[in-house]
């Protein structure tokens, strides 16, 4: 809803400071508190936060009401989920509904869109169909071996859509998912692509796709995976589901983002990915092919390479797999399968900062402001001080097996470790505080405010409260990963996720989370980042793909 004809002291200039009192202004602001704070509920949140205060001294209040706030989170996400799912003190209700409604608006937006290009492109497919038969009359009993292929081709240009071609499933009024094409247009698909054609389901190029869904509710019906008239589901729970041809082009985004991808630089798979300096201009990446390279997202349309960074004679980043980043202010940690944490300057374009050895393989890494984290293979976590000339603050060993995941803040670290154990341990006090035994062991993690989020090696989030320095377990959710889960990100409104089973995931935080979007890539995906908006994903086949808001 448009402040304009509500306010309309916003369209004069002297909306900035208090307006002088005005018969339609007054009326409005002689209205009760509850019905002001009645139709701010129907103002996105930007509105209230952002310009409601710049009207007058009243509305500027409206934005301070926690039980409006919470309200709107419940419209958000439901009255059966819980939210936020740990501790509500200190809870920034605006920030979350401002993040959630900016998360719907990106990754939900698009089911309209994709209905509406799917209507689209299945005249186009029926018209390419009807083409083919107007060629070869009579069935397809003597069809040559060229004709067949035309043929062949056109049926699945129909099944699965010529070129930018968008099949959709959506949810029936009675709960079933059903296909857009009628059952039977979808039987004589079948019987081309199985009888005349001999064409399974396994001819079919499972790399070739990209699918994205959207939450539409629970109570979908399950569909045998192996039947041409259905798509693939990824989970099964009633989502709208998407699945558009790829060939080498970046999957397409949902209408309000644009997805760019990286020009292809590095040689092997880009094992992490971060974006940096606080509003996602700048991205570093991280490879098998031993290098560490920047990049900036804003220099032109699809990102340009600034820098390979290297040190002075060295032809590569490490010597090893560089498995790791982290970044603090103007600095850059990567670390590697080499045994080393190498330090960058990204003031000075990337510039050799100096060199740590630790001893074993660097899993995971940690930036805080005063020391850097480095979680390693022989079942350590050190702990760094980059300005020192002999960096090693301290060595722990909490745990009997690889370091696979930290976090931390002034105070306290978390870590998770493949011997199936997350350990709590104190910085100031210097000492473990506690641990706790799992059934599978975490390989990320996410830590803001007083909740921990991380997933596991089976496909599973585990929820945790962090106060005080007690680590509590809240729970535990299949959000629809069947593999290793080896990113995640948490924000106050928003939770991403990717997996070695080849997708990503976002969601809204509540409990149970509710996902608005699934991304399906052809390779197994290696990590994500998050920030301003702007989200990064690295993949195992060379590739390094940016969402952001559409310009």
């Amino acid at each position: 809803m448009d402040l304009q004809g509500l306010l309309p002291a916003l369209s004069s200039p002297s909306a900035e400071v208090s307006p002088s009192p005005s018969a339609e202004s007054s009326d409005l602001l002689s209205l009760p508190w509850e019905i002001l704070i009645h139709i701010a509920s129907h103002l996105p949140a930007h509105c209230v936060v952002n310009v409601l205060p710049k009207v007058c001294r009243t509305l500027s209040n409206v934005g301070e009401d926690a039980t409006a706030w919470q309200l709107r989170a419940q419209r958000l996400i439901g009255s059966k989920a819980r939210f936020p799912v740990g501790p509500r003190e200190d809870f920034n209700w605006p920030t979350a509904c401002l993040e959630m409604e900016q998360l719907i608006t990106c990754w939900a937006g698009e089911v309209q869109h994709v209905t509406k290009q799917s209507e689209e492109n299945e005249k186009e497919g029926d018209q390419v169909r009807l083409q083919e038969r107007g060629r070869v009359p009579g069935g397809h009993e003597n069809i040559g071996g060229s004709e067949i292929d035309r043929v062949g081709v056109a049926a699945q240009e129909v099944a699965y859509g010529a070129d930018e071609g968008i099949e959709v499933v959506m949810e029936a009024e009675d709960g079933e998912m059903q296909p857009d094409l009628d059952g039977d247009q979808m039987a004589r698909l079948r019987e081309e692509l199985e009888g005349s054609l001999e064409v399974g389901a396994a001819a079919l190029n499972e790399d070739g796709r990209m699918w994205l869904n959207a939450d539409v509710g629970p109570g979908g019906a399950h569909h045998d995976q192996n039947d041409l008239g259905y798509p693939r589901h990824v989970n099964n729970r009633g989502q709208a589901e998407m699945i558009q041809h790829q060939s080498s082009r970046s999957p397409s985004p949902p209408p309000a983002l644009e997805c760019i991808t990286l020009p292809s630089s590095h040689i092997a798979s880009v094992n992490s990915v971060l974006l940096l300096g606080g509003k996602g201009a700048l991205c570093a990446t991280a490879s098998r092919d031993y290098n560490v390279k920047l990049w900036d997202l804003e220099a032109s349309p699809d990102g340009m390479l600034l820098h390979t960074l290297g040190r002075k004679g060295d032809f590569t980043s490490h010597r090893g797999w560089v498995w790791c980043l982290a970044s603090e202010g103007s600095f850059l940690a990567s670390g590697g399968f080499d045994s080393t944490v190498r330090l960058w300057d990204l003031q000075a374009g990337g510039t050799d900062r100096g060199l740590i050895r630790a001893g074993a393989s660097v899993l995971c890494l940690s930036c805080q402001t005063d020391v850097l984290l480095a979680g390693t293979f022989d079942k350590r976590i050190n702990m760094y001080d980059t300005r020192a000339a002999e960096p090693l603050i301290k060595s722990v060993r909490l745990h009997g097996n690889a370091v696979m995941c930290l976090a931390a803040d002034d105070t306290y670290i978390i870590s998770g470790s493949a011997d199936c154990t997350v350990a709590v341990y104190d910085r100031r006090a210097l000492k473990a505080l506690k641990k706790i035994k799992l059934s599978s062991f975490l390989s990320s993690m996410s830590y803001s405010g007083h909740e921990v989020w991380a997933g596991d090696n089976k496909g599973m989030l585990h929820s945790f409260s962090m106060q005080t320095g007690t680590l509590k377990p809240l729970s535990q959710f299949d959000v629809g990963h069947t593999a290793l889960v080896n990113g995640i990100h948490r924000s106050q409104g928003s939770l991403y996720t990717c997996s070695t089973d080849k997708t990503v995931k976002i969601h809204i935080p509540s409990g149970p989370p509710r996902t608005l979007c699934t991304l399906c890539h052809p390779a197994e995906v290696h990590g994500l980042s998050v920030e301003a908006g702007i989200f990064a994903v690295a993949a195992g086949d060379v590739t390094v793909n940016i969402w952001r808001p559409r310009k």
